[in-house]
């Protein structure tokens, strides 16, 4: 099974690995598009204005441009560790043992804006880029990215896909059609039988979710065998249509 999560706005700082290494990230066939990507936005921090104006900086912010200009130089640490949130400080890795964080390494990717999807475990710096920013040089990024992310999950050919991206992280990178997937949404029950939406609870119940998969490590290669694992672990299911589920809290 492999997982697609989103990544978060909000990032840690800081870092003890070695610059970004492009030739060391997952999905090596996406190379020249993050090469391309990660120019545009070096290029785009050297001028603080328009960067702020690009990138929907406010003042409380704008040291955020100076990630991006160091994008290639800055130190790196796991992705998984580098974004925080909601969703990952749910997730909580750094409390995770040995295995559970080899687990994630082996089964989770994190879209990014910059970069694709990087494996939990690959080495990057704190930047800032959003899935719906143009930047000034460069096709949409879904241009940029929906194909030869598609094209490099198919490579991998898993056996089933989990993906808990948000939409607009979704379309960067399309599951290809040959591939078992399933797009998560997570909802909660109303008083009158009805089912919405949510947004915080939302992203923690994903982060909850892909901690307890860490912890228990299952064999997972099709809905029947997610719905069997979720059930033992008290998550509740809903039933699937057009590829999608809900998960009920």
């Amino acid at each position: 099974m492999l997982v697609l999560l989103p990544p978060s706005e909000t990032k840690r700082p800081g870092g003890d690995g070695p610059p970004l290494d492009l030739n060391r990230l997952a999905l090596p066939s996406l190379r020249e598009a993050r090469e391309k990507v990660v120019d545009a936005l070096v290029a785009l921090a050297a001028d603080e204005e328009t960067a702020a104006r690009v990138l929907k900086l406010g003042e409380k912010r704008r040291h955020e441009i100076a990630d991006d200009a160091a994008l290639r130089t800055a130190a790196t640490m796991p992705a998984i560790d580098r974004y925080t949130g909601v969703l990952f400080d749910a997730l909580d890795a750094a409390t995770l043992d040995a295995d559970a964080r080899a687990w994630l390494g082996e089964h989770v990717m994190i879209q990014s804006a910059p970069l694709g999807p990087v494996g939990a475990l690959d080495g990057i710096p704190p930047y800032r880029l959003a899935a719906g920013t143009s930047i000034p040089g460069l096709p949409a990024l879904r241009r940029v990215w929906a194909g030869a992310v598609s094209d490099a999950l198919a490579s991998l050919r898993p056996s089933f896909v989990l993906d808990l991206r948000s939409e607009a992280y979704a379309s960067l990178g399309p599951v290809p059609t040959e591939v078992a997937s399933v797009y998560v949404r997570v909802v909660t029950p109303g008083e009158d039988g009805t089912v919405r939406a949510l947004n915080h609870f939302n992203k923690h119940a994903k982060g909850d979710l892909v901690r307890s998969l860490a912890l228990t490590r299952p064999r997972i290669e099709s809905l029947d065998e997610l719905r069997r694992w979720a059930g033992a672990e008290g998550w509740t299911l809903g039933a699937a249509d057009a590829n999608e589920i809900a998960l009920i809290i």
